[in-house]
């Protein structure tokens, strides 16, 4: 049996969808216990997760560190003003943003603001120090504004798959 995501122009079927609500939320599940969940077989199950990871459906498998146990307790959610919108300026930017092991999510906006970074550091020195860098010396940076987390409340990788 020929897969969906295996014939051009395909999308995802009714396993796809029930095979990754179980991977996002644990990548070491066993297929066995994916394949009794969603009622194929292991061997489809690891096809069909094979062919996902193939036509970039699923992008990767990580673990999820609590940044509290790594001493990286300070999340920061910064709105960046760049000085223009032209391309260079912006593609700079992006480079510059994913470039930095500090930014752990960096969203290119529309609303008035260029970009939304989430940035985490071991403490406000060392941040003081990466908004220099990042930021405050950076020509590409019109201004920035610095949203300190207190809490988190809720930090989730999974999506809601219909």
């Amino acid at each position: 049996m020929q897969h969906s995501l295996d014939r051009p122009g395909k999308t995802l079927d009714a396993f796809d969808r029930a095979i990754l609500r179980i991977i996002q939320r644990d990548a070491k599940t066993p297929q066995r216990a994916i394949a009794q969940a969603v009622n194929l077989s292991a061997a489809a199950v690891q096809r069909r997760i094979a062919a996902m990871e193939a036509a970039g459906v699923i992008l990767r498998n990580v673990a999820i560190v609590d940044p509290d146990a790594v001493s990286l307790p300070i999340t920061a959610i910064v709105e960046v003003h760049l000085r223009d919108e032209r391309a260079a300026t912006v593609d700079a930017a992006k480079a510059l943003f994913r470039q930095s092991p500090e930014v752990q999510q960096c969203y290119y906006v529309t609303g008035g603001v260029s970009f939304v970074v989430v940035i985490v550091s071991p403490d406000m020195r060392a941040y003081e120090q990466l908004t220099r860098r990042l930021f405050a010396e950076n020509d590409l940076v019109e201004r920035f504004r610095t949203l300190v987390a207190l809490d988190r409340v809720k930090a989730d990788t999974a999506l809601v798959i219909p």
